[in-house]
């Protein structure tokens, strides 16, 4: 008798659907999760959810049909659509779903003592406004703290049956002194983890210490890029760069590059998705493929690119298990799931330098070329390992792909800004526009 014989529709789904196309899959999620938003120092809105969704693929003779739902029940709608979706579809190369694997069973980001109630997002917001108080002339102008639980059901008909349960906290305030603003955020999996009072204080100090920036000539600068400054500038250039889709349709710059040097000797780039208290670690990906480490670069050197199944059939090579959803509703597409960048670790506050917080305008970048130019935001210089004096109305420009080589040291300390774990990082003569 299947896993699935506990849930009665499920069976049945699986028993229609077979009879009328090759293979099915069947991805479910269950969830419920509490928010509360602050405008000022109030809560202005509190919200509560239970969110179910079911989303199911088929695929008959390499004709790959979708369709989703928020309400499972409706499954056999779900699947008539689907299948009608597959026959429109043009059939490609297709090797099969995978079969099943022996897992471990464990939850990675899992906390089993959170409560998704109101009483714990309030207690994430007074941590919030707790901070925040370090720096009286900072105004809190926004912010806001959610918490949830979710349950993940991936199932085929090869007999994968795999499910993983998942908990996240999220925090962020947003403050104001005088001209200038201060934003910083949280994301973790477990409310040990959380430290909402550093949130606060860390809001509250970009905010008054921005105030009063000072104009810089344009030039080239030492500069320190924050892991949130740096994961922007990943996210929208580099990353896209290491899709096999992206490599098989010509539209990445590193095509053909495999062992060839593409960054500095010192810095190393991977996707863990076994990292302990990581939000993104799972045993399995959004097709049911086991998870593995993916070294995409080792000490400089270019190693290796992402693929799911249906790019990995086209390129004639294996899945790396990097399939990713952005919920229920969307299909299995090329992403990471804990990516790192690693390396030798140093001081990189020691020598004078630019730093970046943030930037703005990432998503305006050429991922193809890896030109950019983003606005500097809450940037300061740095002297003798201290943010001193804050600059004003700064751009930071070039070419990311160069700006790799000339990466210099990265920083002792990493934190998770999204799916992204990282150090701060120093690199060697950026080109920044002033005044």
């Amino acid at each position: 008798m299947r896993w699935w014989v506990a849930v009665a529709w499920i069976e049945e789904l699986f028993r229609q659907g077979e009879k009328k196309v090759d293979e099915l899959e069947v991805y479910l999620f269950s969830g419920t999760s509490v928010s509360a938003d602050l405008k000022q120092r109030r809560v202005s809105l509190c919200s509560s959810s239970v969110e179910s969704g079911l989303c199911i693929r088929t695929i008959h003779k390499g004709r790959i049909g979708s369709s989703s739902t928020n309400d499972p029940l409706q499954w056999e709608a779900c699947l008539d659509a689907a299948i009608a979706g597959g026959r429109l579809a043009t059939p490609q190369v297709w090797n099969g779903l995978p079969d099943p694997a022996a897992l471990p069973k464990t939850d990675f980001a899992w906390d089993p003592g959170l409560v998704v109630d109101p009483a714990t997002a309030q207690e994430m917001l007074n941590g919030m406004l707790e901070g925040a108080t370090k720096y009286p002339d900072a105004t809190v102008t926004s912010g806001g703290a959610s918490v949830g639980t979710g349950q993940i059901t991936l199932a085929n008909s090869h007999g994968v049956h795999y499910t993983a349960r998942q908990s996240d906290l999220s925090l962020s305030l947003e403050m104001i002194s005088g001209q200038s603003t201060g934003y910083e955020f949280d994301h973790v999996c477990s409310k040990a983890m959380a430290d909402p009072v550093h949130v606060g204080e860390q809001a509250a100090f970009l905010a008054f210490r921005s105030a009063g920036g000072k104009d810089i000539p344009s030039g080239e600068y030492d500069i320190v890029l924050s892991p949130m400054a740096f994961a922007d500038l990943l996210s929208g250039i580099f990353i896209p760069a290491l899709s096999g889709r992206n490599v098989l349709q010509g539209r990445s710059k590193l095509a053909g590059k495999i062992g060839e040097a593409v960054a500095s000797p010192g810095l190393s780039l991977f996707d863990d998705p076994h990292r302990s208290n990581a939000a993104g670690s799972t045993w399995f990906d959004a097709e049911g493929t086991p998870t593995q480490r993916i070294d995409f670069i080792k000490d400089g050197v270019l190693s290796g690119f992402a693929y799911d199944l249906k790019t990995a059939y086209r390129a004639g090579v294996q899945s790396t298990g990097s399939a990713v959803r952005g919920g229920f509703a969307g299909l299995p597409a090329i992403g990471h799931h804990n990516l790192i960048v690693d390396g030798k670790r140093d001081a990189v506050f020691d020598e004078p330098a630019i730093y970046v917080h943030s930037v703005v305008g990432a998503h305006t970048a050429n991922p193809l070329s890896g030109d950019f130019s983003v606005e500097m935001s809450n940037p300061f210089q740095v002297r003798d390992g201290e943010l001193t004096e804050p600059v004003r109305g700064a751009m930071l420009t070039g070419n990311f792909f160069d700006l790799l080589h000339n990466v210099a040291a990265l920083g002792k300390e990493s934190r998770a800004v999204g799916s992204y774990i990282l150090p701060p990082v120093r690199i060697n003569k950026a080109r920044v526009i002033g005044k």
